[in-house]
Protein backbone atom coordinates (compact mmCIF):
# COMPACT_ATOMS: atom_id res chain seq x y z
CA UNK A 1 0.00 0.00 0.00
CA UNK A 2 1.27 3.44 -0.93
CA UNK A 3 0.50 5.94 1.84
CA UNK A 4 0.97 9.72 1.75
CA UNK A 5 1.83 10.95 5.25
CA UNK A 6 1.29 14.69 5.65
CA UNK A 7 2.98 15.88 8.84
CA UNK A 8 5.12 18.97 9.42
CA UNK A 9 6.61 17.85 12.75
CA UNK A 10 9.76 15.95 11.66
CA UNK A 11 9.97 13.57 14.61
CA UNK A 12 6.32 12.57 14.47
CA UNK A 13 6.46 12.24 10.68
CA UNK A 14 9.42 9.86 10.94
CA UNK A 15 7.68 7.80 13.64
CA UNK A 16 4.62 7.39 11.43
CA UNK A 17 6.80 6.48 8.44
CA UNK A 18 8.74 3.88 10.47
CA UNK A 19 5.54 2.32 11.82
CA UNK A 20 3.98 2.05 8.37
CA UNK A 21 7.19 0.64 6.86
CA UNK A 22 7.32 -2.02 9.58
CA UNK A 23 3.97 -3.33 8.34
CA UNK A 24 5.21 -3.56 4.76
CA UNK A 25 3.49 -0.44 3.48
CA UNK A 26 5.23 2.20 1.35
CA UNK A 27 4.82 5.60 3.02
CA UNK A 28 6.07 8.91 1.68
CA UNK A 29 6.29 12.11 3.72
CA UNK A 30 5.00 15.55 2.78
CA UNK A 31 5.68 18.39 5.22
CA UNK A 32 3.52 21.27 4.00
CA UNK A 33 0.03 21.79 2.65
CA UNK A 34 0.93 22.97 -0.84
CA UNK A 35 3.18 19.97 -1.49
CA UNK A 36 0.58 17.64 0.03
CA UNK A 37 -2.25 18.93 -2.16
CA UNK A 38 -0.08 18.70 -5.28
CA UNK A 39 1.04 15.15 -4.52
CA UNK A 40 -2.41 13.99 -3.40
CA UNK A 41 -3.98 15.18 -6.65
CA UNK A 42 -1.19 14.18 -9.06
CA UNK A 43 -0.19 10.73 -7.79
CA UNK A 44 -2.08 7.54 -6.95
CA UNK A 45 -2.33 6.73 -3.23
CA UNK A 46 -4.00 3.93 -1.33
CA UNK A 47 -4.51 6.18 1.71
CA UNK A 48 -3.54 9.57 3.11
CA UNK A 49 -2.70 10.35 6.75
CA UNK A 50 -3.26 14.08 7.19
CA UNK A 51 -2.29 16.53 9.93
CA UNK A 52 -4.33 19.73 10.14
CA UNK A 53 -1.75 22.22 11.41
CA UNK A 54 0.43 22.55 8.33
CA UNK A 55 2.56 25.39 6.98
CA UNK A 56 1.66 27.09 3.69
CA UNK A 57 -1.86 25.55 3.48
CA UNK A 58 -3.85 24.09 6.38
CA UNK A 59 -4.96 20.47 6.41
CA UNK A 60 -8.69 21.17 6.00
CA UNK A 61 -7.97 23.18 2.86
CA UNK A 62 -5.83 20.31 1.57
CA UNK A 63 -8.64 17.85 2.29
CA UNK A 64 -11.25 20.01 0.59
CA UNK A 65 -8.95 20.39 -2.43
CA UNK A 66 -8.56 16.62 -2.67
CA UNK A 67 -12.31 16.07 -2.51
CA UNK A 68 -12.97 18.93 -4.96
CA UNK A 69 -10.90 16.97 -7.49
CA UNK A 70 -13.23 13.98 -6.94
CA UNK A 71 -10.40 11.93 -5.48
CA UNK A 72 -11.87 9.27 -3.21
CA UNK A 73 -8.65 8.06 -1.62
CA UNK A 74 -9.31 7.30 2.07
CA UNK A 75 -8.08 10.16 4.27
CA UNK A 76 -7.43 9.78 7.98
CA UNK A 77 -6.88 12.98 9.92
CA UNK A 78 -4.27 12.59 12.66
CA UNK A 79 -4.30 15.75 14.75
CA UNK A 80 -3.95 17.15 18.25
CA UNK A 81 -7.08 19.23 17.55
CA UNK A 82 -9.59 17.17 19.45
CA UNK A 83 -12.72 19.17 20.18
CA UNK A 84 -16.00 17.75 18.96
CA UNK A 85 -16.46 20.75 16.67
CA UNK A 86 -13.04 20.20 15.07
CA UNK A 87 -13.67 16.49 14.56
CA UNK A 88 -17.07 17.14 12.97
CA UNK A 89 -15.54 19.81 10.73
CA UNK A 90 -12.86 17.35 9.54
CA UNK A 91 -15.36 14.59 8.84
CA UNK A 92 -17.70 17.01 7.07
CA UNK A 93 -14.79 18.16 4.89
CA UNK A 94 -14.43 14.60 3.62
CA UNK A 95 -12.18 12.72 6.04
CA UNK A 96 -12.90 9.02 6.41
CA UNK A 97 -11.73 9.00 10.03
CA UNK A 98 -10.33 11.40 12.61
CA UNK A 99 -7.76 10.30 15.18
CA UNK A 100 -6.38 12.40 18.04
Amino acid sequence: MKILVVEDEPRLGEQIIETLESTGWVPELSQDGIDALYRATSEEWDAIVLDLGLPKLDGLTVLKGIRDENINTPVVILSARDTLTQRVEGLNAGADDYLT
